[in-house]
């Protein structure tokens, strides 16, 4: 019997990497799409992507989160007005499309958990590119299922843990913000869940993050002491490290929409982490 296939878009970035390994594993048949061969913005790319598989995951983004603050046109460009012609695209196909989000959609003022129902405000110009893509896909008309992430890291990319390592390494003392609160993702446990979903091929928006809250600050202080470190770590606030895009303090998930679709319990934070770092 032939197995499911399935277009990667982005599948050489780091939640695309994690995601062809893993679909590999339950059984599906993974094309990956990046560049340079393949542009999200090129249309005729696209179309050809969409044609050779049943089922499409766009991985592919501008993710460059101070960046997109000097380029918004470019940021604009590939996840807002790439995945409205994609959602047109998959729609002309009659497939179905796992689009990945973020939880840069919100302003980070709630003092709760976000919710899939709660109103998108974004305070940076990723964060609004972002939701643009959101609603593009969404007017395109096509059968559709958006997972928005947050806090992801994994082995093929830069990430807060890796940085977090380099600049320990280099012997240099930790200043870590302790006013952003969210949930340390792994890519390969979201990688894990995509490929449930892509059994059931859902039309809906859902939260995915590991179980549990952790400042930055605390995060910094686990990833040092599992690795028996010895680097100072001193908590400050985002206030003190002003950059080009404002950055939400709460990215709080609650995720138990998806939950309710999942075989296992989602892992807390501390399990994968511990996991990656012995990989790494």
């Amino acid at each position: 019997m032939d197995k499911p296939r399935i277009a990667i878009l982005g599948g050489r970035g780091m939640l695309g990497s994690d995601l062809a390994s893993v679909s590999r594993e339950q059984g599906f048949d993974p094309i990956l799409f990046d560049l340079p061969g393949f542009d999200i913005t090129n249309a005729d790319h696209v179309r050809q992507a969409v044609s050779r598989a049943g089922m499409i995951v766009n991985c592919a983004a501008y993710t460059n989160v101070d960046g997109a603050e000097s380029e918004p046109e470019w940021a604009f460009q590939v996840n807002a007005e790439a995945v409205g012609r994609l959602g047109a695209i998959v729609r002309e196909a009659g497939k179905w499309l796992m689009h990945i989000s973020t939880d840069f959609v919100f302003d980070g003022k709630s003092d709760q958990p976000y919710v899939e129902t709660d109103s998108a405000h974004p305070i940076n110009t990723y964060g609004k590119s972002k939701l643009a893509g959101e609603e593009l896909l969404a007017e395109s008309g096509c059968r559709y299922c958006i997972m928005r992430v947050e806090w992801t890291y994994g082995l093929a990319g830069n990430n807060f843990v890796t940085k977090l390592l380099q600049r320990a390494r280099a012997g240099n003392a930790l200043k870590v913000v302790d006013d952003q609160v969210g949930s340390p993702t792994a890519t390969l446990e979201v990688s894990k869940t995509i490929c449930e979903l892509l059994k059931s091929q859902p039309e809906d928006l859902f939260h995915f993050a590991a179980a549990g809250y952790v400042s930055r600050y605390d995060m910094a202080k686990c990833i040092v002491n599992k690795l028996s470190m010895d680097v100072d770590v001193a908590p400050c606030k985002t206030s003190d490290f002003p950059s080009p895009a404002t950055r939400p303090l709460n990215s709080r998930f609650d995720c138990s929409k998806i939950s309710r679709l999942l075989s296992e319990p989602i892992k807390h934070w501390q399990e994968p982490l511990e996991r990656f770092l012995g990989q790494l």
